[in-house]
């Protein structure tokens, strides 16, 4: 991706040794810029998780407990989660002395390719574009009906903007999760803001998402999860699951009160009973 952009744009980004060293705790595969590269099948199984599942986990650990954005989203399709691998893309206010470098196409007699159009061209499945566009409404519209479809083609997740979006009537029947701040008609405008990063660490609410990093949204919010935490949360969440199985099977009887099943069972028969149910169902 990095390749790609740079070929034709001048704009800062983070290169493969320093991408290593950001995240030198990832324990997948990378892409050939260094972007970790977290498997599908644990992508699949991530779609299963809740936002209380994830948070369980970090707010544990030290130093990662903003890796949550919840509040002031207007999401399309919260129905549907959003699971995949970050790609971000940062954008700052306009000023020229740094713009009309980093993009050659502004002294160009051919035809405006957009900084923002590539970003989305070189997308590979599994990536969601995660876009600060420092909560710009008016003139702060990544995408519209169009671009939306391109990423939708490109990846099939979908789409973090901490800005805005355009023709929503448009979007919304192409079924992709979009988190987004607003919906405005203007285009996007190159003269009041730029491109200044791909694939660097950006702001998305009161969360700094790092590319690779594991984005999940639900109805409540978005969660950045490092790609090193990823398989802690799954396997906690597996137990939740069976536990939660287990404490409403036993309530569906009618034979217990909460207290005497929940959060755990007192009696050491349903104890040795749950511990059995445990390890026969934990990994299935």
């Amino acid at each position: 991706m990095l390749v790609a952009l740079s070929a034709r744009a001048q704009i800062f980004t983070v290169s493969r040794e320093q991408m290593l060293k950001y995240t030198a705790d990832n324990p997948f595969g990378r892409f050939a810029d260094g972007r970790p590269k977290v498997p599908d099948e644990l992508l699949e199984k991530v779609k299963g998780l809740s936002i209380e599942e994830v948070w369980s986990v970090l707010h544990e650990k030290p130093g990662f407990h903003q890796q949550y954005a919840g509040e002031g989203w207007k999401i399309m399709h919260p129905e549907k989660k959003l699971v995949g691998r970050a790609a971000t893309l940062q954008f700052m206010p306009a000023r020229a002395d740094l713009q009309k470098p980093s993009d050659p196409n502004t002294s160009s007699s051919g035809p405006h390719i957009a900084q923002h159009q590539r970003f989305i061209d070189v997308l590979q499945p599994g990536d969601v574009p995660v876009v600060d566009l420092y909560g710009k409404i008016e003139g702060g519209t990544i995408v519209g009906d169009n671009l939306a479809t391109a990423i939708w083609n490109a990846t099939k997740t979908g789409l973090v903007v901490e800005g805005a979006i355009r023709d929503a009537e448009g979007i919304f029947p192409i079924g992709m999760p979009v988190y987004y701040r607003g919906v405005h008609p203007t285009p996007i405008d190159y003269s009041s803001a730029m491109v200044s990063g791909v694939n660097v660490p950006v702001k998305i609410g009161d969360a700094t998402v790092m590319p690779g990093d594991v984005v999940f949204g639900d109805r409540g919010g978005l969660y950045f999860i490092p790609p090193q935490f990823v398989k802690e949360i799954l396997d906690r969440a597996d137990v939740t699951h069976i536990h939660d199985e287990w404490t409403k099977m036993k309530l569906d009887t009618g034979k217990y009160k909460s207290s005497d099943i929940y959060p755990s069972p007192h009696d050491p028969a349903l104890k040795k009973e749950y511990d059995e149910y445990l390890k026969q169902h934990r990994g299935k």
